[in-house]
This record gives structure tokens, C-alpha cells and sequence, in this order.
């Protein structure tokens, strides 16, 4: 799974997938940028072009520039209000506008054509997201609540004395920038938007654990105090600044927690628990909402890149459910285990030599184990890949103030010089959540082949357009993280039955969430129904299974870009090597998938029969 990191901006780019055949610019009229008047080729012209404007397009989100590893805007927060994203939607079409004027789409080459589209396409889905716009639930799941202080500790480096002052003059703005998401809270409210009642009380949870310690009360020291406490003085013992310095910058970002932060913070918290009262005290799914059938089927276009309906969905996930079931009779037989499948997943809940004790001994040994498969994985690389990632990976466990018991693994990426290494997530407050026969799959799905080298890849590809090695589609990233899962059987990844029950037991989960998702948001199911299902069909632990279904609550259609994002790139992979027989070359076809960075499914599949087909021509025409 990947934190939500890739988008731009918070909320217009969540928008409707919407597919074109084709992009052909209507009248064309002469260039006025001078910059361009040069004797580029159509194509460098075009990327030259888009790389102006993603740097434009970055500067209405200093945070996104943070995370991606430019310190140009690094002392201000993103203005995250409705008016933001009318002036952002706005620019960019604008931008749209410029580009079908001033370029010959005929002219371009295949990747710059790619280009031309997604410039398009994304300006397609901020339009259609925008009815929708007070439909996300901003207090939910890594909402701001503990997005922001999440942004402090792991992407607010500091470095310099400039990099403390900009760290202060960020919390100076946290008040400011916490109540445009309260507003866009209340506005979502007033139209009858509320989330599920548990988000509620997550967020309330996460707000408490933010504000406990020094400077907003005694009980030891709060993670933000801590985080900028341990930097600044880490300066003073590196000589960048004076000992001196440290209080006074300790008394600046002290003043900025409790005259700015907190009072933000108290006025969410009461006004969670007073809304609260109203919300539902049964989840109900999105159909609930304003609009709610509309607007589940844009989720599933947007996060599937598909135009499949909810039934579609529904139907290929019990189709999945069924088919995976028959693989796991036959590891449960293998293994010599007496019972129903009912009963193997029993065992494998409750049997402790899957787990690992629940202490810091055993989390250490879980992160260490991981670390191990990942390092086992790298040297396998190159006998699958030609392309490989330059970038270092680290194992961790998730930070108290957002961890939760059974939450879902994630990754976050690094930067694209190394300088900032990409993260794979675990959360370890219940070991009894995270079995040892899953971490093979996870590792693969999170870190190699899956998410990082990915991720990687895609922002170490020099030749691209900037825009399009850091925006990404749930459908391709969550699509290749569960296709590394399924390829690392063939690269010998799991050694064991139980190992390769664990990767089983992963695809089967993506399996459960095209039913359970569809069925909560599109047939009605309740919350019970959902942890049923998943219970009866999976060997998941229960507070996992909980903590999950949770989240399906919480984020219409997410769930489903997996299994269908993995399923078409399986079906490619099929159609290539069926077309090509002798001729195809698994490193390449790899290295076709992710050398052009995310794409939607369709330019996806598109782009790899092109390159098949191709691949025909040149090797009919290399044979005497």
C-alpha cells in the first residue's frame, strides 16, 4: 500500500478517470514563448514545455515540493481551501489550452505523445472531480490531523540554520492550515457529507496522542517537541550553529505549538465530538452519500482506471475468491493438515510459531527478518529486470502517535538523489496481526520488486517529462505491488508452503476487497456482513480483518485498484508472450512496464501490445 503522497494537491486531482481515443490539438497558433523558439524537435519541445509548467504547477504546494526533496518553499504550507482549488483548476486549464494550441500532436514520438494525453487527462479528471469536491472525508484516515505532523518528522529536514527557521515558520502557519481542512469539514458536513463514526473517533485518538507532552502538557514530551528538539540540537553537535541559538530557536517553535497548533487543534477536537452526535451510528457505505451511486462508480474509474461497473467488479472478485480458495486446499492438503480450510485458517491465526512475541524484541526481530528477505530479494534482481533502482530502502515501524493495531503495511518513497531514503511501513502494536508467513509477500509487495523499485525507477527516469516521474494511478502502483507478490514465486521468493500460503493469502485479500468493497458501497452491505466475508475467506486475523474493513469504509473504491490493476498487467504479460512465443523476454517486458513511469491501465496495455507487436516486425525481419 502506498501512503497518500502522490497527488499535487489535496483534493481536485481525486477526480474522474476519463479515457480518450485521441488528443489532437484543434486550430494551431504560433508559439509565443520564447523559450521554446529553438530547433528542438517537436518532442524535446513538448518536454521542455511541460517541465515550465510542472514548476509552476508544483509551486501551489510547497509541501509536495518538500517531499520531493526541493527546499525552495520549505517555510510555507499549501493553502488547502475550495478557493485554492478553483485557482488551481483554473491554471490548468490554461495550460491545457496552451498546449493544444501551440503543439502538432502529429509530430510528436510515442512517449511524447504519452505526455500530450496525461497532460490532458489529468486536467479531465480535476474537472469531473470537482461536484465530488466535498465528498472526501477530511477528518478520516491520514487526515490532517496526523498527516501534518507526520510531514514535520519525516519530511522536514533540518540541515542548516535556515532549515530550523523554516521548521518554525511552518508551525506558525499549522493553525492557519489546520482550520481551512476544519472549514472544508464543516462545508462537507452542511451537505450532509459525515464519515463513518469510527474516523471520528481515530481522529480524536490520533489528536490526544499529538498533543500529549511537553509543551501542551507534563506527560513526557510530545512527538513534534521531540522531532524539532533532537534536529536543532543535532546542528549545535554537527557546529552549523551556536549553542547559544538552540533555546532561542527551542522558545520560537515552543511559542509557535502553543499559540498556533493547539488552538487549532482543540477547536477539531471539539468539534469531532460534537459532530460525532450526529453522525450515523451504523457505517454505511457511499451509496448513503449525496449522489452516492454517481459518485462510488468515479472512485472505481478513478482508482481502476477502468470503466468496469461495481457488478463487474463484484463478479471478478468472487470469481478470484473462488479460484485462489482451490489453491489453498491444495497447500492445506500438501502440508498434511486435517481439517476444513475454515480450520487451516484457524490455525494459522492462532498457532504461535507463525508470530512473533509481542515485544520489542519481537518487532525487532520482525524488522530485522524483513530486511533480510529484502536484501535476499536485490540479488535476485537482475535476473528479472534490466532496469534496476539506485535508491536505498529502509525498514521501519510506523510512529506511535498514528500507528494502529492490524493497520496495513505502507511505503513511502524517498527522494530521487538518494538523499532521503524510501520507507516500508509496519505497523507492530499487535504482532499478533502481522503473521511470519505473510512478510515474504509483503516485503516483495512493499519493497522489492514492488513499491520501491517502482517508485524508484520511475523518479530516476531522466528522460520523461518531470511531471510524470512523481504522479502515479492506484491502479498501476497497487496493481505492480501485488503482480511482485505473484512474480516472486517465480523468482523462488517463497521457500515453504506456509511462505507461499502467505502469498496466497495476500492475493486472496485483494480478491475479498473487489467483494467486500463493492458490496459495502454499491450493495449495501453493513460493516458485520464485510468482516464476515473477509473472515470466512481469509486467514487474516480478526483486528487486522477490522482495521481493514475500516478503511474500505473510509475510502470508496481504493480497495478494488489492486486486484484489477494486477489483473491487467497479468493479461498483458499472457497476450505478449502468446503473440511473441520464442521472441519474449521477461526483462524486457519488465522493463517495458515501468520505463515509462504510471500510466492508466488502458495506455498501459496499449503502449505493451505496440511494443509486442513491435518486437514481431524486428525479429521476423533479423531471420534469414
Amino acid at each position: 500500500m502506498l501512503i497518500r503522497e502522490w497527488l499535487c494537491f489535496p483534493l481536485w486531482v481525486c477526480g474522474l478517470v476519463i479515457f480518450f481515443s485521441s488528443c489532437q490539438p484543434g486550430h494551431k497558433q504560433p508559439i509565443n514563448d520564447g523559450l521554446l523558439k529553438n530547433n528542438n524537435t517537436e518532442s524535446e519541445r513538448l518536454t521542455e514545455w511541460l517541465n515550465n509548467e510542472y514548476a509552476k504547477q508544483l509551486d501551489f504546494s510547497p509541501m509536495n515540493k518538500t517531499r520531493l526533496g526541493d527546499k525552495s518553499a520549505n517555510g510555507e504550507l499549501d493553502d488547502v481551501s475550495e478557493a485554492a482549488m478553483f485557482e488551481q483548476l483554473e491554471w490548468y486549464q490554461d495550460s491545457v489550452n496552451q498546449l493544444l494550441d501551440d503543439f502538432e500532436y502529429a509530430e510528436l514520438n510515442d512517449e511524447a505523445k504519452r505526455s500530450f494525453d496525461l497532460w490532458v487527462y489529468h486536467l479531465r479528471q480535476a474537472e469531473a472531480s470537482l461536484k465530488y469536491r466535498r465528498h472526501q472525508f477530511i477528518f478520516g484516515r491520514y487526515g490532517p490531523q496526523s498527516s501534518l505532523p507526520n510531514s514535520f518528522i519525516n519530511y522536514q529536514i533540518v540541515e542548516t540554520r535556515q532549515d530550523a527557521r523554516d521548521y518554525i515558520s511552518r508551525l506558525n502557519q499549522s493553525g492557519h492550515y489546520l482550520m481551512q481542512y476544519l472549514e472544508r469539514a464543516r462545508l462537507g458536513a452542511l451537505d450532509g457529507i459525515r464519515p463513518p463514526f469510527f474516523d471520528y473517533e481515530l481522529a480524536i485518538s490520533e489528536i490526544k496522542r499529538v498533543l500529549t507532552g511537553h509543551p501542551f502538557n507534563e506527560d513526557g514530551e510530545s512527538v513534534l517537541w521531540n522531532d524539532f528538539k533532537g534536529k536543532v540540537r543535532d546542528l549545535s553537535v554537527k557546529g552549523v550553529i551556536e549553542e547559544s541559538e538552540v533555546n532561542d530557536f527551542l522558545v520560537q517553535a515552543q511559542n509557535a505549538l502553543l499559540r498556533q497548533m493547539l488552538p487549532a487543534y482543540e477547536e477539531i477536537l471539539k468539534w469531532l465530538i460534537d459532530d460525532l452526535k450526529k453522525a450515523s451510528s451504523v457505517a454505511q457505505g457511499a451509496w448513503a452519500l449525496p449522489d452516492g451511486e454517481a459518485y462510488y462508480q468515479h472512485r472505481l474509474e478513478k482508482m481502476t482506471t477502468t470503466e468496469l461497473t461495481a457488478q463487474e467488479i463484484h463478479n471478478i472478485g468472487l470469481q478470484e475468491v473462488g479460484r485462489i480458495r482451490m489453491e489453498m486446499e491444495q497447500i492445506k492438503d500438501s502440508v498434511g493438515f486435517d481439517g476444513s480450510l475454515a480450520d487451516f485458517f484457524s490455525f494459522l491465526r492462532d498457532d504461535d510459531r507463525f508470530y512473533y512475541p509481542n515485544t520489542d524484541a519481537g518487532r525487532a526481530d520482525y524488522i530485522a527478518e524483513a530486511s533480510e528477505i529484502l536484501s535476499e530479494v536485490d540479488n535476485m534482481l537482475p535476473n528479472f529486470f534490466g532496469i534496476l533502482p539506485k535508491a536505498g530502502l529502509e525498514v521501519r515501524r510506523v510512529e506511535a502517535f498514528r500507528e494502529q493495531d492490524g493497520g496495513a503495511a505502507h511505503y513511502r518513497r524517498g527522494t530521487a538523489d538518494g538523499s532521503r531514503p524510501g520507507v516500508f511501513y509496519a505497523h507492530l502494536s499487535d504482532m499478533r496481526a502481522v503473521s511470519k508467513f505473510r512478510l515474504p509477500s509483503l516485503a516483495f509487495h512493499e519493497g522489492l520488486p514492488g513499491h520501491h523499485m517502482q517508485i524508484s525507477i520511475q523518479q530516476e527516469l531522466d528522460s520523461l517529462p518531470m511531471f510524470r516521474t512523481h504522479k502515479g494511478y492506484t491502479a498501476f502502483s497497487e496493481g505492480w505491488g501485488l503482480y511482485a507478490e505473484w512474480l516472486g514465486k517465480e523468482m523462488g521468493g517463497y521457500p515453504d508452503p506456509y511462505s507461499d500460503f502467505g502469498r496466497l493469502s495476500g492475493e486472496m485479500w485483494r480478491a475479498i476487497r473487489l467483494v467486500v468493497d463493492t458490496g459495502i458501497h454499491a450493495l449495501r452491505w453493513t460493516q458485520a456482513q464485510a468482516e464476515t466475508y473477509a473472515l470466512e475467506n481469509s486467514p487474516r486475523p480478526e483486528s487486522s480483518v477490522k482495521a481493514e474493513v475500516r478503511r474500505y469504509f473510509n475510502n470508496p473504491g481504493q480497495a478494488t485498484a489492486y486486484k484489477i490493476g494486477m489483473l491487467r498487467i497479468q493479461s498483458a504479460r499472457v497476450n505478449a508472450e502468446s503473440k511473441m512465443n520464442d521472441a519474449f523476454d521477461l526483462r524486457n517486458f519488465h522493463d517495458q512496464v515501468l520505463g515509462s513511469g504510471q500510466l492508466p491501465m488502458r495506455m498501459l496495455q496499449d503502449k505493451l501490445m505496440a511494443w509486442s507487436d513491435q518486437s514481431l516486425v524486428t525479429e521476423n525481419r533479423s531471420r534469414p
